[in-house]
């Protein structure tokens, strides 16, 4: 059966500062992750994935990185496929 939800996260990557940039840069190529912010030894992240699983392997996995010091999920959402996909609509403001 097809997934009917997406999940997203955001995360706090907290690095020696000296590798923030060296670490941003490996993040930005992971497959389902974004680097969103980045100063001396923190970057924010945000983690998309069809579950809570697939969340949760990928922040394993970039605890684990050289140069990472710790990595904390900030915030979880999940979202029905529907409300996830871009269907061109924009937000006035």
């Amino acid at each position: 059966m097809p997934e009917s939800r997406h999940h997203v996260s955001s995360a706090v990557v907290v690095t020696r500062p000296e590798l923030t940039g060296d670490v941003a840069a490996r993040l930005a190529d992971i497959e389902g992750v974004e680097v969103h912010a980045t100063a001396p030894g923190k970057i924010v992240v945000v983690i998309e994935g069809p579950h809570s699983g697939v969340l949760g392997e990928k922040l394993i996995g970039i605890s684990g990185m050289d140069g990472v010091l710790a990595a904390h999920m900030v915030f979880e959402q999940a979202l029905d496929i529907e409300e996830a996909i871009d269907d061109d609509r924009t937000d006035a403001a």
